[in-house]
């Protein structure tokens, strides 16, 4: 798998905007068949930081995923959202394919 954590910070009057545009993101990006994961979570002590939880089948799902449509809408939507320029970190997958376990 092919972890990508998306770390944003919006700003304070579209918290909520933000919140119901990267759930409506998420519900349609779980649809994709190279998507595993796709979690919104937001920081309990700073409710304008937020991270979103993208795991993919394979490292070329992301380009893909920013073909969709959805993707397209929500950047677009969010754009104005964010208090500064969003980041990513990606990771690869440890546990289980490398572990052994079942």
């Amino acid at each position: 798998m092919y972890i990508v954590h998306v770390h944003v910070r919006v700003k304070p009057e579209y918290v909520e905007a933000f919140r119901e545009a990267s759930t409506a993101n998420s519900v349609k990006s779980l649809q994709e068949p190279g998507i595993v994961r796709f979690d919104v979570v937001q920081q309990l002590d700073d409710p304008t930081r937020f991270v979103l939880v993208e795991a993919y089948r394979t490292s070329d799902d992301p380009a893909r995923h920013k073909e969709t449509e959805h993707y397209a809408r929500w950047r677009d939507t969010v754009a104005d959202m964010m208090a500064e320029p969003r980041m990513s970190v990606k990771y690869a997958n440890c546990y289980p394919d490398d572990a052994g376990w079942e």
